[in-house]
């Protein structure tokens, strides 16, 4: 099994930063990717950053380009999602998911971690 446990979402005044943190435990060693996703009620969930987990490799949309970054280290089996110039907009439930080798779909998720962008 795998388990991820997000943290650092908050309440944040448009402009400002966050970052947000997904530490996994259990078989960590099977992850191949990792990636950050969103969703508010009523809407599709949105793919916020991607990035491999043994690899140099990552994706963010255009949407956050520029403003967000994910990294990770591996030595704490923890990936980050640093969100600079924070929008209203930004306001969802942030969720942390992990794929392994060989499969073609995120199969572990966090609960999820609120960050709510004020003007």
């Amino acid at each position: 099994q795998i388990q991820l446990v997000e943290s650092g979402g908050g309440l944040v005044q448009a402009g400002g930063s966050l970052r947000l943190s997904c530490a996994a435990s259990g078989r960590t060693s099977y992850i191949d990717t990792t990636g950050w996703f969103r969703q508010v009620p009523g809407k599709e969930r949105e793919t916020v950053a991607v990035i491999s987990w043994r690899g140099p490799v990552s994706y963010v949309p255009d949407s956050v380009k520029g403003r967000f970054t994910i990294s990770r280290d591996n030595a704490k089996n923890t990936v980050y999602l640093q969100m600079n110039s924070l929008e209203t907009e930004d306001t969802a439930v942030y969720y942390c998911a992990a794929r392994t080798l060989g499969r073609t779909e995120y199969g572990y998720w966090g609960q999820g971690t609120q960050v709510t962008v004020s003007s």
